[in-house]
């Protein structure tokens, strides 16, 4: 799924400090947030 991959794009460049969530499209903001939350707590690739 396209959107799901883009998820992931814009949580590595988050991470790297390439973008911020407010950058990321409204459409996909919450699903980033909760990746990020998701490894923060560990439990990234669950």
């Amino acid at each position: 799924m396209a959107s799901n991959y883009m998820v992931k794009v814009y949580a590595d460049l988050i991470r790297k400090g390439k973008k911020t969530i407010e950058e990321v499209p409204d459409q996909l903001r919450a699903a980033v947030r909760e990746i990020l939350e998701n490894s923060k707590n560990g439990a990234e690739g669950l």
